[in-house]
């Protein structure tokens, strides 16, 4: 099992039982107590869970998203694959409001060398755009969330309320057609809601984990997107709903 999904598959299980062993988490992942023990050495370090001998107790609610540093190594493959998809429906020229998330931040990476003006609205983004030769960058204001640095209140929201953009391409942590595009948090949610409102085209962007999932703040109903791009293990269920509700979905 490769490092990331093993130790994904720890902050899960430490979550949902609140604490585990040592020995237990080796048997669930098949790997050596020895390496359990550096795993849970680099997760006390994240901040998702509290060693203690012989097995963590999770610092994790449930509900609360994992942390940046976590996310940015799960699935790295699947979200390149769905950045390029996203910049092959982007053409040149574009205006796009780019929302914050791992996902897009691999997004961001794909636009590097694009004729296009992009807002990005984490600062992960933005330094992955610093410097890229033909991108016109335009910085919102706003307060930076601590660890995930995406740019969330009022001086966002009014950022975006003055701009027009083509494109918004959106992250989430939840997306079903019952229950539309959703967040974990209040503040980034609203940030969602203004992007959406600011452009005239909506690409979310969701690998198979994120669909069959709700989280806590709304942030806009499914046919509120004009496309979706995710990976081909998402649920047939889910995306035939999702494009039932008129959205085009892509699976990479």
């Amino acid at each position: 099992m490769a490092g990331a999904e093993r130790l994904r598959q720890i902050t899960e299980a430490v979550r949902e039982a609140g604490r585990v062993g040592v020995a237990e988490l080796a048997a669930l992942t098949g790997a050596s107590e020895m390496t359990i023990r550096r795993d849970l050495e680099v997760l006390a370090d994240q901040g998702v869970l509290e060693r203690y001998r012989g097995g963590a107790r999770s610092l994790l609610l449930r509900g609360e998203e994992p942390p940046f540093a976590l996310r940015a190594q799960e699935g790295t493959e699947v979200k390149r694959r769905i950045a390029a998809e996203v910049a092959d429906l982007i053409a040149d020229g574009e205006s796009v409001v780019l929302d914050s998330g791992t996902t897009c931040l691999e997004v961001a990476r794909a636009l590097r060398h694009r004729r296009l003006t992009v807002a990005p609205l984490s600062l992960h983004a933005v330094n992955a755009l610093s410097g890229a030769p033909d991108v016109t960058l335009l910085v919102p204001g706003g307060r930076p969330r601590s660890g995930e640095l995406a740019l969330t209140g009022p001086l966002t929201q009014a950022s975006l309320a003055a701009l027009r953009f083509d494109t918004a391409v959106i992250g989430c942590c939840g997306l079903t057609a019952a229950d539309g595009l959703t967040a974990f948090d209040l503040d980034d949610a609203a940030v969602k809601r203004a992007a959406i409102a600011s452009a005239r085209r909506v690409i979310a962007v969701a690998d198979s984990t994120k669909l069959s999932r709700t989280a806590l703040a709304f942030v806009a109903p499914a046919s509120a997107l004009h496309a979706l791009v995710t990976d081909e293990a998402a649920p047939e269920e889910e995306t035939g709903a999702i494009t039932a509700a008129g959205v085009a979905v892509r699976r990479v």
